[in-house]
Order: structure tokens, then C-alpha cells, then sequence
């Protein structure tokens, strides 16, 4: 038997004198991916952790799940904050049921079941979880709407329950919102937006963008198009516009990045101005190294920084500038070759191919 034992960060749950074992030996060949049915997914998440969410609210704590070895790992990543749980085996749960459940209620269930409003539906296929699927999608949109949240279009719409969605947000259609995703008060997303295991502060708009794994703070405007890789964190006011993509990095408060830009493994302070065009060449075909930039720069259109470089407070990058060593607060960098102007040369071409 394996325990696990979920830290009670909210204060630990209400626990009535029962206990739930989850039989999850289903028949070969019942899933296309060969997963049991309750590790399927229904809006990006695994069956058992809608069940276990709700079972918890009802008060119930304490769980024995029985499935092979090799879903350990995955079941326990489902189990709720203040809940008790062990993972065991068929033989496992024969010989460590009656300690493990002494003086509870033991409640079996045999059958791969969602919560639907509020009851508890069993499915034996993945087209019939499918099905279901349509239910459930509709049950979220009605929990928020109920909170304040304004979810223009459901049936276009995909809420995974692990999300957390503050008053006042607009959710609009073609929106994909899923894992431990928070989205803070009076926000926009979408059209056409996904945000997957992010936090999104108050105010914010993501418009026909992806952000994954990521922090932004309030009054952050993503998109559109644009791409937040994992490891990025934005404080309030930050502009990551058109055709933008940043990865692993950080950007102080009110940054922008209008368009066209490329920031990756990079400390970018505040007030910092990325020119159209902009890129860091964080990886030289062996490993990648950092951008450090600070506050009030101002960086030209078609710059390249090349790491590991440092730049200044205050600093000036012209248009044009390849920068491969630091630049100093408050200097200007140049990178490029001098211009050369040569009179008539263009009149000159013409003529001599006409004849």
C-alpha cells in the first residue's frame, strides 16, 4: 500500500465517517490509450480528480483507490488538498482495507463515474464520457456565470474545473482554459484564446494568444498572436503585442513589446521599449545564456542581443545594432555597418542593362 497524504492548505476538509475505495481495474481494450476510464479526461481533467473534487465537498476525506502499480504516480497527482488517500493493489486493498478504513463507513465503487449537477453518472466507454463531457462543459459555464463571469458563448467555450475565475471577466468564444489556471477580476480572454496552468492578474486581456506556465500581473495586455512560453513573469502593465513570443523570462512593470519581438531566457527591468524585430539569441547551438536588461531602455527596431550581455539603466540601442558586449547606463550602442550613399549609382544600373 502506498499513502498518500495531501497537505491541508485550506484548513483541511470537513471529514464524515466514510470511507470511498475506487476500483480501477478495467478490461483491456476499454480505452484507446489503455489508461483506466477514471484516469480519462473530460476538459482536460482526469475523471478521478472530478470525482474526488466532489466526493470532498460532500466532506468525504478518506480514499483507497485500487489500480496497478503504474498509475500510482498519476492517481495521487489527483488527490484533493486535505484528503487522505492510499493506492494499493487488488492484493493490497484485500489485506490493508480494514486498518486503513477502521471505524468508517466503506462505500465501494466499482463503475468510472462524473459528476453531473449533482449526481454522480457512471460511463463505460469513452464516447459515452464524451457525452457526458457536454454536460459538465455546460455546468461550469452556469457555476461561473454565477460568480460574476460573463461566458459569452458556452458552447464554444472549454473551462477546465481546476480553474478559477474572478468577477467581472469576459470570457469570449473559442477560449480554452485549463490545469490550475487563475484568472483574476475584470479580465478579457479571448477570442480564441488558451491559457493553460497560468495566473492572470486583474484587468488583463489575452486576444487570440497561448500562455502557458506563466505569471502576469494586473492590466497586462497579451496579443494578438502572440506566444507565452513557460517560466515568464510579467508585473502590471506589461504589452506583449503581435506576433510576440517570450520564454522564461521576466519583465518589469509597464515593458512593452508591440510587435514582432523574440525575448527568451532573459531579466528585463521596467519602462523597457523592444523596437519591432527585436530577438535574443539565447542559444548558440550548445546552451543558452541570459539577457540581462535594465529599466528605461530603449531598444531600436531589428536589434540583436547576443548573450550572456548586460544592459544598462537608461541605455539607447540604435536600430540596426547587433549588441555582443555590455552597454553601460545611460551610453548609446551602435552596431552596424556606416552607411554609403553613391550618387547616380542606381541611374547609372539602369542604363547599362538597357543596353
Amino acid at each position: 500500500m502506498k499513502m498518500v497524504i495531501s497537505a491541508c492548505g485550506r484548513g483541511g476538509i470537513q471529514v464524515s465517517k466514510k470511507c470511498i475505495v475506487i476500483f480501477m481495474m478495467d478490461e483491456p481494450g476499454q480505452t484507446y490509450n489503455g489508461k483506466p476510464l477514471m484516469l480519462q479526461e473530460a476538459l482536460f481533467c482526469p475523471v478521478l480528480d472530478w470525482c474526488m473534487r466532489a466526493w470532498t465537498e460532500k466532506g468525504i476525506g478518506r480514499f483507497f483507490i485500487v489500480a496497478d502499480p503504474e498509475y500510482h504516480d498519476e492517481i495521487a497527482s489527483c488527490i484533493p488538498e486535505g484528503a487522505v488517500a492510499a493506492v494499493g493493489t487488488q492484493e493490497s486493498y484485500e489485506r490493508d482495507i480494514a486498518e486503513f478504513a477502521k471505524g468508517c463507513w466503506v462505500e465501494e465503487v466499482h463503475e468510472a463515474m462524473l459528476p453531473v449537477g449533482s449526481m454522480m453518472l457512471s460511463f463505460h466507454t469513452v464516447p459515452e464520457l464524451i457525452r457526458l463531457q457536454q454536460a459538465v462543459k455546460e455546468d461550469i459555464a452556469v457555476y461561473h456565470a454565477k460568480t460574476g463571469v460573463n461566458v459569452l458563448d458556452p458552447d464554444h467555450t472549454y473551462i477546465d474545473p481546476r480553474v478559477s475565475i474572478g468577477a467581472g471577466t469576459t470570457i469570449l468564444p473559442g477560449t480554452i482554459l485549463r490545469g490550475n489556471t487563475i484568472i483574476g477580476d475584470n479580465c478579457q480572454i479571448g477570442p480564441n484564446a488558451l491559457v493553460d496552468n497560468s495566473v492572470v492578474g486583474g484587468g488583463s486581456v489575452v486576444n487570440a494568444s497561448q500562455v502557458y506556465g506563466s505569471t502576469l500581473g494586473r492590466e497586462v495586455h497579451v496579443g494578438p498572436y502572440a506566444h507565452v512560453r513557460p517560466g515568464c513573469k510579467m508585473e502590471d502593465g506589461v504589452k506583449v503585442g503581435a506576433f510576440v513570443e517570450v520564454k522564461n523570462a521576466s519583465f518589469g512593470q509597464g515593458t512593452k513589446m508591440s510587435h514582432l519581438t523574440y525575448v527568451g531566457d532573459a531579466d528585463v527591468g521596467s519602462k523597457v521599449n523592444f523596437g519591432c524585430g527585436t530577438i535574443t539569441s539565447n542559444y548558440d547551438g550548445i546552451k543558452k545564456s541570459r539577457t540581462v536588461i535594465g529599466d528605461n531602455v530603449f531598444i531600436g527596431c531589428n536589434t540583436n542581443l547576443v548573450p550572456p550581455v548586460t544592459v544598462g539603466d537608461g541605455a539607447y540601442i540604435a536600430a540596426g545594432t547587433t549588441v555582443t558586449a555590455d552597454v553601460e547606463a545611460n551610453s548609446l550602442a551602435i552596431g552596424r555597418v556606416r552607411q554609403e550613399v553613391k550618387p547616380g549609382w542606381a541611374k547609372r544600373r539602369r542604363d547599362l542593362h538597357k543596353k
